[in-house]
């Protein structure tokens, strides 16, 4: 009895502990839901691969304080995305502009691509060139009797 008493007085006070360390709910539902959008379109510098509101690393716990401070201060969508490209980049965006530093990153796949398509038809056409002409030369006359003769014996079964 005492031992779930005691049990039981952990896990409250417990609990109560960890409320303290709790993030606060969104003080301003708006501006939480203008910071998720923004930081979608935004890339964690750290993660390269996240989104900036996906992303657990420090920094970009950072830059969503300083997103949601200039969110605050009533800048517009495209004017935090403006403060962030001339901090740290066109790299920072999910989607550069595309203009010409940014031209590789945009056409670059498809110039693969198509390099990739050429190389491909090049090697097919070379090796059906190469399989007609090998053939059966490349067997001497007495390989090729022997051939023959396995093949009748084979068609008299």
């Amino acid at each position: 009895m005492m031992r779930t008493f005691l049990i039981a007085l952990a896990l409250l006070f417990g609990s109560a502990a960890f409320a303290k360390d709790a993030a606060p709910l969104a003080e301003d539902e708006a501006v939480e839901q203008r910071l998720n959008v923004i930081a979608e379109e935004l890339r964690c510098l750290v993660c390269q691969n996240e989104s900036l509101a996906g992303s657990r690393a420090d920094l970009a716990q950072d830059l969503r304080r300083e997103v949601r401070k200039l969110i605050k201060e009533g800048k517009t969508d495209a004017e935090v995305k403006d403060f962030m490209v001339s901090r740290y980049g066109d790299f920072v965006l999910y989607r550069p502009p595309m203009k010409p530093t940014t031209w590789l990153l945009w056409v670059g796949p498809f110039v693969l691509l198509i390099i990739g398509v050429i190389a491909l038809i090049v090697y097919l056409r070379r090796r059906g060139r190469v399989v007609a002409q090998t053939g059966t030369d490349h067997l001497s006359a007495e390989q090729q009797q022997r051939a023959a003769a396995l093949l009748s014996e084979e068609d008299k079964k």
